[in-house]
């Protein structure tokens, strides 16, 4: 699997850049500035009546994608949870099929809400937003460990130059969209990011649940049929 993984890496590293140059080739400036996806508009020239691979392959690698964020974002979730980060039932599995169904149900749940307004490209920029805000925060931790406390075992090193360089590219793309074109959408998002605090003190870290926290688990359990985990030491 490792020789896979390390083989498939520069493979598709080298198979973006040709599409890309191909892009380049094919379209002229003001044909890749006026198009909305350039995938389709390539198809359009080159394939012919054979155009509608492109939205096809795209419509699979999508759905490809959103199978593995599916699965990965409920593991997250199931993680935090164990970890005490997230409510508690959503770090426990099916007593019959050992998969972490309240995190997988509590994911599908809030993508659903998420497409309630309807308007995709929101979706996509608020959530890039995000993201990439986490990303950030993510790197700026890293690079705090790595600087002021050498002393913790570390098993992911990496020269410091690439968190720095992920970090500049993480401000920079939280910025440009604030800059690009101002939206009080933002620091709506800004501030539910940071509400967080109000429900991370209380709850997290002086451990304070409230009965009815506690009482809904145990239902919530009981109607799921899960049971908690064991955490794997090892």
């Amino acid at each position: 699997l490792t020789q896979a993984v390390v083989i498939s890496i520069p493979l598709v590293t080298v198979l973006y850049i040709l599409v890309n140059l191909s892009y380049m080739v094919v379209m002229s400036p003001s044909d890749i500035r006026g198009s909305s996806a350039l995938a389709v508009t390539w198809g359009n020239q080159m394939l012919g009546g054979w155009a509608w691979l492109v939205p096809l392959s795209v419509a699979l690698s999508t759905f490809g994608s959103v199978n593995g964020a599916f699965f990965s974002g409920s593991r997250v979730c199931y993680v935090a949870a164990r970890e005490g980060h997230m409510p508690g039932i959503l770090s426990m599995a099916h007593v019959q099929y050992l998969t972490p169904s309240p995190a997988l149900t509590f994911t599908s749940a809030v993508a659903l809400i998420m497409i309630i307004p309807g308007n995709f490209s929101s979706i996509v920029n608020f959530c890039s937003f995000i993201l990439w805000m986490i990303h950030g925060s993510t790197i700026s931790c890293l690079l705090y460990l790595k600087v002021k406390k050498e002393d913790l075992p570390r098993s992911y090193k990496v020269p410091i130059i690439i968190p720095i360089i992920v970090l500049l590219a993480s401000i920079y793309l939280v910025l440009a969209p604030i800059i690009d074109q101002p939206q009080m959408e933002f620091l709506y998002v800004f501030l539910f990011m940071l509400s967080g605090i109000v429900v991370y003190f209380p709850i997290i870290y002086f451990r304070s649940q409230p009965r009815l926290l506690q009482e809904a688990t145990a239902q919530l359990q009981l109607f799921l049929e899960v049971a908690p985990t064991v955490k794997n030491v090892d």
